[in-house]
């Protein structure tokens, strides 16, 4: 029995011109599968390159593609968490692509056996919205690295920056090495469908169904960054100002428009209150205002604020309590910005509960036993980051060996992402595969076997007929 892939629209002049890049990298790649650490270490330099000439162009995209973002937040956040990748990927590319030296059984010698990394040919990578310049340039730099080549399919949500940054690329690279795909529908679905190497989606759980069926089509292999509802337990000894300065700050970056932003709070019982106090300060220092603060970013679109208020609503519909933190009191009315809110009273049938929130809205809940916290967590998907705040490292080490996560953070949120030597990713419905440190090269990358005997072959004395003394030695020895 076999499966079918149906063809794609070529009548369609986008997807026309998609497919004409793709055949230009297969061919480019079956012409020149291997490339040298230098040659690879060239390319992460011209992607440097335009990186920092770009970079006040690609901030002005992005804050026009949002509404309103601050500049230093996405120069921060995206241009430099990118150029720090791409430094540490050419320091430690030549050690990753030497041989891999391994065991060889006594029964093969003589003979070496060895771990050989090669490219795996034309990578797909699907960028989302919230972080359209780092979430399209890591795995890419992942990509260069391992010798591959890449196609990058931009947002729509996210137009201009997408322009920019397939201008910028173009400078530095030939079309059949880096391409930048744009625009959505048809082209989305077909881009998809694309027998790829391999491919890597960031984006939601529903969305990453619906691109791991397409990959399916060609068995093409995926890498699923998810996100889901990253809870943050704080202990009853941690002073409440230094949690709430640390979540204030990751709920507040990009107004919690962020993957690994804290989902929910569990506070220890009876302290909601001190902690949305201690929220309130925090946030007043870093946002006195919001409404014109250049660093206080909007909802990227209308689509996504409804959906915010929303679940606020549906909240309050069902008994929550809403605390708005908006230290000048300002009115929101025709933006698309939003003070954070802390919602407390969570039900479970709540909307707020069911869906990652994915703005400056945080659910607080509060529990008896630490256990309780846990049990919580652990009878939910696996979120992508799961945050303790404790200053003891036993009961953290106890967090972290009965819990289930991507990634885990103690005293701090979301900032485990940009250590260049930590993998990330997720795990089952926040994720599949990781990025980023030497994981990353080795996800983009071929593990080939590899064993090289000699003239001399052993094999003939364990060839039939097995009744020589040696297959009797064997049995005898090492079959017991």
């Amino acid at each position: 029995m076999t499966a079918s892939v149906s063809p794609l629209r070529t009548d369609h002049p986008e997807v026309a011109d998609m497919q004409r890049i793709f055949d230009s990298q297969k061919t480019a790649f079956r012409l020149r599968p291997s490339t040298t650490a230098s040659e690879r270490i060239a390319l992460l330099d011209n992607l440097k390159t335009v990186l920092i000439k770009y970079q006040d162009q690609i901030a002005i995209a992005i804050a026009e593609d949002f509404g309103h973002r601050s500049h230093h937040e996405t120069k921060f956040a995206e241009v430099l968490t990118s150029l720090e990748n791409i430094k540490y990927y050419s320091k430690n590319l030549r050690t990753w692509m030497q041989p891999d030296k391994r065991h060889v059984n006594p029964t093969h010698l003589p003979a070496k056996a060895w771990v050989q990394y090669q490219p795996l040919g034309v990578v797909g990578i699907i960028t989302p919205w919230n972080y359209p310049l780092l979430l399209a340039i890591s795995p890419l730099i992942c990509a260069l690295a391992a010798g591959n080549r890449a196609m990058l399919k931009m947002s729509s949500f996210t137009p201009r920056t997408g322009e920019t940054l397939k201008r910028a690329l173009a400078e530095a690279f030939s079309e059949d090495q880096v391409a930048v795909i744009t625009g959505g529908g048809i082209v989305s679905d077909a881009f998809s469908r694309l027998p790829f190497n391999q491919m890597t989606f960031t984006g939601s759980t529903n969305v990453g169904r619906t691109v791991m069926a397409a990959a399916a089509e060609n068995l093409t292999p995926v890498l699923l960054e998810l996100g889901g509802k990253s809870p943050a337990i704080v202990h009853d000894s941690v002073p409440m100002k230094d949690v709430a300065e640390r979540i204030a700050l990751g709920k507040g970056w990009n107004a919690g428009q962020t993957c690994v932003a804290p989902d929910y709070v569990f506070l220890p019982k009876g302290k909601t209150l001190d902690f949305v106090a201690a929220m309130r300060s925090a946030i007043a220092k870093m946002y006195p205002t919001m409404l014109n603060n250049p660093d206080y970013t909007s909802i990227v679109n209308n689509k996504q604020y409804q959906r915010i208020k929303g679940y606020l609503d549906d909240a309050i519909d069902q008994g929550a309590e809403l605390f708005e933190i908006n230290p000048a009191n300002e009115s929101f009315t025709n933006t698309r910005k939003m003070p954070v809110i802390l919602v407390s009273n969570i039900k479970q049938t709540m909307q707020i509960a069911k869906n990652e929130i994915f703005g400056p809205v945080l659910m607080v809940m509060e529990y008896d036993q630490l256990e309780d916290a846990l049990s919580y967590i652990n009878q939910r998907p696996s979120p992508l980051a799961l945050y303790y705040f404790d200053y003891d490292e036993r009961r953290s080490d106890f967090v972290l060996r009965n819990t289930q996560s991507g990634g885990f953070s103690a005293n701090d949120v979301i900032t485990h992402v940009a250590e260049e030597d930590l993998p990330f990713g997720g795990v089952g419905h926040s994720g599949m595969g990781k990025y980023h440190g030497r994981e990353g090269f080795m996800a983009m990358s071929n593990a080939r076997s590899v064993l090289m005997k000699p003239k001399f072959w052993s094999m003939r004395f364990l060839a039939p007929p097995f009744k020589s003394p040696l297959h009797k030695l064997i049995e005898k020895v090492l079959l017991k």
